[in-house]
């Protein structure tokens, strides 16, 4: 047995021992030099303890990861597992609803209690603790995705978003005051993309799949809907969604966009109560649709109107208003109802007012008879560069219909039918202008002559923020349907065609 002072001797070598390794911890330089992961020593570090210390054969403290970096695999972790519980809520969901889902006897109310209920009672019985706020997430991430559209159904809430597109299951893009912007939202996968777009196309009997895959649809607001799948769509399915408004926009509304001036929606109100033949031209996203619901708004409410459209998305608030929709092939190839075909069966509805959301095809023909035919007022819509181009797209289309017509026919059909041209243009700053208010006046040989009304003035150029300073000035010139709004009883003011206006 060792002697009283080898024990103690021993003992303060143990807490010689025990100090340095604290020392060594704490990383004091002054105490303990730096090493790299080699074993030698860091640039700067201080000299190495004396051979013979008991810190000479420790070996180099293993270093830390960083913390940001610790923070990032946490938040990782977090992430994985919120949607390993998330997609294990909605399993266990769909488990416990099961058909009421797609009952279309079941009001919609409901079946969003219903959800809601269930839904709240799943998550209470999760093992998986969970905060309030990553609770609330969840629940309206799957509530989106069972009873509205998955991810992109905040987006179609937002009141700033006018369109969604969706180029497959990762890239979602959103239009903001006629701009672009990457949306930071995503779908799961391919599946995920085509049960929304299933369930938004199958609510008015409309399908897509690998022998349809194109579909035009709507949803209940109103909002234009357009999709398609492999193996059209390349790089995954493509949904397109142009949203409208629940309060459809008025005349104040567009003078305060700058699409038209005051003077000018006072002329076109005039117009359309006089029972002039309207065409509204522009390109895709030029806003035609929602200057044809503005001018379809100035009919009187005592008249009869009859609708037709591709995708049903006018929204009149007369009271007398038939809304008619075409219809696309079955599954074996029949039974498509066209445009023209409800052009032809609008003659026989006693209409006031025909107004077709666009003419694309042969039914160009159909409305210029129905034009000619007595039918006065009619308003349509139609694809086109400018106004000349107006009227060569509309000669086109005729000559689509089969009929071996000569061009002069077609032309003098188109003069007689046709009274005004309102062409509408997308600026390079988003915004939407009607450019053009042009009076369709009368053949001169073989041409159809025009004469502008309203032209928007470009030489303000741009502002530091590339926003358009132009607006829609008057040419001064009075057009020759003057005599006709009077016969109607439909007054305006000369003023209007005012130069400088």
């Amino acid at each position: 047995m060792a002697s009283l002072s080898e024990r103690l001797q021993s003992a303060r070598d143990q807490a010689a021992g025990k100090q340095a390794t604290g020392k060594h911890a704490a990383g004091r330089s002054d105490d303990v030099p730096s090493v790299d992961g080699s074993g030698g020593h860091a640039a700067g570090a201080s000299a190495p303890p004396p051979s013979g210390s008991p810190l000479a054969d420790r070996r180099p403290a293993v270093p830390q990861p960083e913390g940001s970096a610790a923070r990032r695999t946490l938040a990782s972790k977090e992430a994985d597992r919120l949607e390993q519980l998330k997609s294990d809520v909605h399993d266990q969901l769909l488990r416990e609803l099961g058909p009421h889902l797609y009952d279309a006897d079941m009001d919609q109310d409901d079946l969003d209690q219903k959800v809601r209920t269930v839904l709240t009672e799943v998550l209470s019985a999760q093992e998986t603790p969970i905060s309030v706020g990553d609770r609330h997430r969840i629940t309206q991430e799957i509530s989106d995705d069972i009873l509205g559209y998955g991810p992109i159904d905040p987006l179609l809430r937002d009141p700033d978003v006018s369109e969604v597109m969706v180029n497959g299951a990762t890239s979602v893009w959103v239009e903001r005051a006629g701009r672009l912007q990457e949306a930071e939202v995503r779908f799961n996968d391919e599946a995920h993309l085509r049960r929304t777009i299933d369930k938004i196309v199958s609510r008015i009997g409309r399908r897509v799949d690998e022998s349809s895959p194109m579909v035009d649809a709507r949803l209940p607001d109103g909002s234009r809907v357009n999709a398609i799948v492999p193996p059209l769509a390349v790089d995954g399915s493509a949904l397109t969604i142009r949203k409208f408004a629940d309060d459809p926009y008025q005349t104040e509304d567009l003078i305060g966009f700058g699409t038209m001036s005051a003077d000018t929606a006072d002329f076109l109100e005039a117009c359309v109560r006089g029972r002039l033949n309207i065409i509204v031209s522009g390109s895709t996203g030029a806003g035609k649709t929602t200057t044809l619901n503005v001018l379809s708004s100035y009919i009187p409410s005592d008249e009869r109107i009859v609708t037709i459209e591709d995708a049903a998305e006018l929204q009149l608030h007369q009271d007398h208003v038939v809304r008619l929709e075409s219809r696309p092939p079955n599954i074996e190839g029949k039974g498509a109802i066209t445009i023209r075909d409800l052009v032809k069966n609008s003659l026989r509805m006693r209409p006031d007012r025909i107004v077709v959301g666009e003419v694309r095809d042969a039914s160009a023909l159909d409305m210029l008879q129905a034009m000619n035919t007595g039918h006065d007022g009619s308003i349509c819509t139609l694809h086109s560069n400018g106004p000349r181009d107006t009227l060569s797209r509309l000669e086109t289309m005729v000559l689509m219909a089969g009929m071996d017509l000569p061009i002069r026919a077609i032309r003098e059909q188109v003069a007689s039918a046709v009274d005004l041209i309102v062409h509408q243009t997308r600026l390079r700053d988003g915004s939407r202008r009607i450019t053009h208010i042009t009076e369709v006046e009368r053949m001169e040989g073989d041409v159809i002559t025009l004469q502008d009304v309203f032209v928007f003035d470009h030489s303000a150029g741009f502002d530091e923020h590339g926003r358009a300073l132009g607006s829609l000035r008057t040419t001064g010139l009075r057009p020759k349907f003057l005599e006709k709004l009077a016969h109607e009883n439909v007054a305006v003011d000369p003023l209007v065609f005012r130069m400088g206006g």
